[in-house]
């Protein structure tokens, strides 16, 4: 079984008031990109993936008219995707959502909120104390986490979450006494979401679940100098010493090399490509018997990739993110 998670910037913008692919030649939300180009990019690259089931970082919105399941499966008709089922939980009103894109044939997935006394359900308010002043902070999530149950055809059992953390990005800060201010705010916030997410991961290992966390965590050991304020970062927190991704493993040994990356941005101040391993894919103990492989689909970093001329645009226009794939030997 493949399982994929893929941030793909602004999706909800190849989408018309009633969730119908726009092919055209308007600007798509990617600098220079049409909306048509866009998505007969993102067609090869899910294409290519051949996934079982796909969770969409940044999904279609859902809105006052428009509906994210209903986008995704107007692409998956359109794209001639066998993932052409689609299961979603609490919309936010940021225009990207997080859903799950599946196939109905390998898989089922539903809805499954949780809610305890110290991680209340993520579309609610969390009081966590930080220790690192005396103030309490009162915490939303601006993207609830899905909570999916999921049933393979062959009757295993898998609780999965797919996560879009706050990027700390200090957008609107007009001098560095404002960017200060605001990367430490946004960092606050973003361990305190962390936190709340790790406790329902706990929860599950606590109860056995075989356990996937998937998505963009907008966070890295070392990615930027506000983490020593707090010690640790938000994948440290959501990883704990009983979740494994052999990306973010490695951020953890000394000295580290040839560190991979799943997205691609570029910097208008130096002109130059930047690199950040912000995806990721986490699995329980249990599920690690079932010999997973992972893979960041990085145009410039798989070699089989990079000879695929086809797959390495598509992947270059489609996003600035990559996907990172899990395989399963899993029925």
């Amino acid at each position: 079984m493949r399982l994929v998670t893929y941030n793909i910037e602004w999706f909800a913008n190849l989408f018309d008031p009633a969730d119908q692919l726009l092919l055209d030649d308007g600007p798509s939300g990617r600098y220079g990109v049409s909306r048509i180009t866009q998505a007969e990019a993102l067609r090869h690259v899910f294409q290519a993936l051949d996934a079982d089931a796909v969770l969409v970082v940044e999904a279609p919105n859902t809105g006052r008219q428009q509906r994210t399941i209903r986008a995704l499966e107007a692409f998956a008709a359109w794209a001639g995707l066998r993932t052409a089922s689609v299961a979603m939980g609490f919309a936010n009103d940021t225009q990207q959502e997080i859903a799950l894109l599946f196939d109905p044939t390998v898989l089922t997935a539903r809805h499954s909120p949780q809610s305890r006394f110290d991680a209340p359900q993520f579309d609610g308010v969390f009081a966590l104390d930080l220790d690192v002043d005396e103030r309490v902070d009162q915490v939303r999530f601006s993207k609830p986490p899905l909570e999916l149950e999921v049933q393979t055809a062959g009757g295993r059992k898998l609780h999965l979450i797919g996560a879009h953390l706050k990027s700390k990005a200090p957008h609107g800060a007009k001098d560095d006494a404002e960017v200060m201010r605001i990367s430490i705010a946004n960092r606050r916030k973003q361990l305190a979401q962390a936190i709340w997410l790790r406790r329902r991961i706990s929860w599950h290992l606590e109860e056995g679940h075989d356990l996937l966390v998937m998505g963009d965590l907008n966070d890295g050991p070392g990615l930027d100098q506000y983490e020593a304020l707090f010690g640790r970062s938000s994948v440290e927190i959501v990883m704990g010493d009983d979740l494994y991704d052999p990306h973010a493993h490695r951020q953890h040994q000394p000295r580290p090399s040839g560190l991979p990356n799943s997205a691609r941005f570029f910097d208008r101040t130096s002109k130059r490509y930047f690199g950040a391993l912000l995806d990721y894919a986490m699995i329980s103990n249990g599920l690690r018997a079932l010999r997973p492989r992972w893979r960041i689909w990085h145009p410039f970093e798989d070699a089989e990739i990079f000879g695929d001329t086809a797959l390495r645009e598509a992947l270059l226009t489609a996003s600035d993110h990559f996907p990172v794939s899990l395989d399963l030997d899993l029925d």
